[in-house]
């Protein structure tokens, strides 16, 4: 399969009532791109180019806003200390309180802001892919914040008291406090970071199909009495794009809300 069929996924050509010509569904292969240029057993694709671009858009902009912050801000500035302060406020001081937050501002804002841009690429014209449909960045984030919550938690616990977070030990649990030992230490270190990938790579990846099925239903009905079809599919396009816009930033936040949680439970005293 050629890279224009992996990246749009349909034949313009083919439409309802031209015989033979059936309706070709999104799956699987809409996610696989082929490589740019390969480098050995290395090969750099359209998922990466765009997590790459991200990054560098990320750094400019803050780069570009704060750079030479002055005392009455500009608009880039006054957009990025509105971002900045939503972060901070909204999100690691509700969480970590205004003293113990503040140190991982930096770390959080970057992040929420690259998750941001990497799902915004989904409706950007050309790119039309949201990065983190691709179970590999959300998971690599993920692991980030995993090993900064088993750092601080045996940083803050000790050896003995991390244990006794990671497990929830607690002795006034009596009998079942094994079993409970069993099930936290798996679903701490584990199934924490597995739901904390898995939920932004399914929600992006649930939005990606969607809108591109619509898309080349659209496509696919517009040709004789298929037209109102296809009005119908081209205006739930629309719908679902913006809808998959507001779902971008829910997203971004919602993984950077669960990174504060897990901060906050590293930090905390064990009782």
């Amino acid at each position: 399969m050629s890279a224009d069929m992996n990246t749009l996924a349909f034949n313009t050509e083919c439409h309802l009532f031209i015989p033979g010509c059936g309706f070709e569904a999104p799956g699987l292969h809409s996610f696989v791109f082929e490589p740019l240029f390969s480098i050995g057993s290395f090969n750099f694709n359209k998922p990466m180019l765009l997590a790459l671009v991200s990054t560098i858009v990320v750094v400019w902009f803050f780069w570009a806003a704060f750079g030479r912050a002055k005392v009455v801000p500009g608009k880039l500035q006054m957009i990025a200390e509105a971002g900045y302060d939503f972060v901070r406020r909204g999100l690691v001081y509700d969480a970590l309180g205004k003293k113990e937050g503040e140190k991982y501002v930096p770390f959080m804002v970057s992040l929420f802001f690259f998750v941001w841009v990497m799902n915004i690429w989904s409706i950007i014209p050309l790119a039309q892919f949201p990065v983190t449909s691709v179970i590999a960045f959300p998971a690599g984030l993920a692991i980030m914040v995993w090993v900064l919550w088993v750092y601080l938690t045996f940083k803050k616990q000790g050896f003995v008291g991390g244990w006794k977070n990671i497990t929830g030990y607690d002795k006034s649990l009596g009998a079942v406090l094994p079993l409970l030992m069993v099930i936290e230490f798996f679903s701490n270190l584990i199934i924490r970071p597995f739901t904390h990938a898995v939920r932004l790579f399914a929600n992006m990846f649930a939005g990606h199909m969607l809108i591109v099925m619509f898309t080349i239903a659209s496509f696919y009905l517009a040709n004789g009495v298929g037209f109102v079809y296809a009005g119908a599919s081209f205006v739930m396009t629309i719908v679902m794009t913006a809808f998959e816009l507001f779902i971008q930033a829910v997203q971004a936040y919602v993984f950077v809300l669960l990174a504060c949680n897990y901060v906050q439970g590293a930090l905390a005293e064990h009782h």
